[in-house]
């Protein structure tokens, strides 16, 4: 296939009258019964010819977008918006910290500038919906209208729905609230689903909210890094919000198509579940970290955690009694450290007082944001945990989910250390490995996890920078890496970026004190 003068793809075929249905189209030549076809390049052309069965037919937005915004897209980038904007409904399995949430901006907005879609409607955890989504829109389509449509009285949410905004973020909790006024607005064209796990049973409440805003002629775009990665039952809801010929019209049908009954509670996955799944979550586009050349080793992404009004009030109550003993005297390196360490405690879920006992806070939103993560990725996982009572709520609170997990703190021997590492390195008998960044930023190797979690920040660039580099060196199979902040306070927020700044240590913790109690 031959693109001329990007306006028209030139094709050879045996049979010429199979385009006959497109208007814009011309026989060139016919040489020993091949024929050279004309084709106007457009997208409802290009989408004709793929339907007609046609391989790799190029989107025109390839050759007539101009990809705004202040970086320029990676190869993989173009293809994924590309393949966006040839299908209606379509997953985007690429993996996490691959760009896609900008390749489904660009396919976007290119798909307003058709007038093919009127309003986007982007569904996803409440954790990227302005460190992800709204971050995005400022770095690309920024000449677009967009809203996080998220408060606490529902009015509110379905006021910004009323504003003609052209994009409208919302988390899918919320939908419910909303969801009447976007079917009676009628002109969410496209709907954007990411995280789109979320929506793997369809008994959920959320999964019906969604369900009853899709009109037939609606375009759906659902992303996940992990499609149906705990069970294969785990594709019947996607599938029927995408693709609902290719599973059958009850789950318990699609259940016993692809698992086996192994006693009363037990069931297994059959021998050829893996292609019934794929063949279900159809059409698909997939790019994975190792396929992505122009992608940087070590991708950065952050995840917002609302603090819970208990952590609000003795967040805000300890700023002020640091203002009162700070007034008029100079903070120094050491009673500055204490005094962020404990802002920090109390962000992560847990406060020492002055006798080393331990008062909890609710950490419940931060702890399902990291299950979130673990979600979207198939790979190993190190999380760290600067305080030892948040790496004990963390382990506790994964086991409980049924995760695989290991710890390594202050109190664990070396010989202990050195079999979990082990088991980490080379068996499946752990998955997610816990880790105190005291106790193990230096002289350990950890490669076989891809992402790198941060329950909170650090106090330290260079500790910082040594747990990064626990996954990222040598003998990484996956040769990129993601790292994920989990922030919800202000000084969490000003101290991972201070990390990846790399701030000046010396003058780090008394900056961060100075600057956080005075804005009260």
């Amino acid at each position: 296939m031959e693109i001329v003068d990007n306006k028209a793809l030139i094709l050879r075929t045996r049979d010429p009258n199979k385009y006959s249905i497109i208007p814009k189209h011309k026989i060139l030549s016919e040489e020993n019964g091949i024929y050279q076809v004309a084709v106007y390049w457009g997208l409802d052309e290009s989408r004709v010819l793929k339907n007609l069965g046609v391989k790799d037919v190029p989107s025109p937005i390839k050759g007539r977008y101009g990809w705004p915004g202040k970086y320029k897209p990676m190869a993989h980038q173009i293809e994924t918006a590309a393949f966006l904007t040839l299908h209606r409904r379509a997953f985007c399995f690429n993996d996490p910290g691959t760009g896609k949430t900008l390749s489904a901006l660009w396919a976007a907005d290119y798909l307003i500038e058709r007038s093919e879609v009127r309003r986007v409607l982007v569904l996803c955890p409440l954790s990227i919906m302005h460190s992800a989504w709204m971050g995005d829109i400022m770095n690309s389509t920024m000449h677009r209208s967009a809203i996080v449509a998220h408060h606490q009285q529902a009015s509110r949410r379905i006021e910004m729905i009323q504003r003609d905004y052209e994009i409208v973020i919302a988390n899918y909790d919320g939908l419910n609230l909303i969801a009447d006024e976007i079917r009676n607005d009628g002109r969410f064209d496209l709907i954007i689903v990411d995280e789109a796990n979320a929506y793997k049973n369809p008994s959920t409440r959320r999964w019906k909210a969604l369900a009853s805003i899709i009109k037939p002629e609606t375009y759906l775009w659902m992303m996940t890094g992990t499609p149906a990665s705990q069970s294969p039952v785990d594709a019947y809801g996607l599938a029927r919000l995408v693709n609902p010929s290719g599973v059958p019209k009850f789950q318990t049908a699609w259940r016993d198509k692809v698992m086996n009954k192994i006693s009363m509670f037990k069931w297994a996955p059959k021998d050829n579940a893996r292609p019934l799944v794929y063949e279900a979550l159809q059409p698909a586009i997939r790019f994975t970290k190792d396929q992505c050349l122009d992608l940087p080793p070590v991708i950065t992404v952050t995840r917002e955690v609302p603090m819970t009004p208990q952590q609000n009030k003795y967040y805000r109550m300890l700023k002020e009694q640091m203002m009162v003993r700070a007034a008029g005297e100079i903070i120094s390196a050491v009673n500055a450290g204490v005094a962020v360490n404990k802002l920090l405690q109390i962000s992560c879920g847990a406060a020492y007082t002055d006798d080393r006992e331990v008062v909890e806070f609710d950490a419940s939103p931060r702890l399902h944001v990291l299950e979130e993560v673990l979600e979207e990725t198939e790979r190993k996982v190190i999380i760290f945990a600067l305080f030892r009572s948040s790496i004990d709520t963390i382990v506790t609170h994964l086991t409980k989910q049924g995760y695989a997990v290991g710890q390594i703190h202050g109190d664990v021997s070396a010989s202990k250390r050195g079999q979990i590492i082990g088991d980490f390195q080379t068996t499946d008998r752990i998955r997610v490995l816990v880790l105190q960044p005291q106790a193990t930023a230096h002289g350990i190797t950890l490669t076989a996890a891809d992402t790198v979690v941060f329950f909170g920040p650090l106090m330290s660039v260079e500790m910082y920078t040594q747990c990064i580099a626990r996954a990222d060196r040598k003998g990484q199979d996956s040769d990129k890496v993601t790292v994920v902040h989990i922030e919800s306070s202000p000084i969490e927020k000003k101290l991972f970026k201070a990390m990846e700044g790399k701030v000046d240590e010396h003058k780090l913790l008394v900056n961060m004190f100075d600057s956080e109690v005075k804005n009260i």
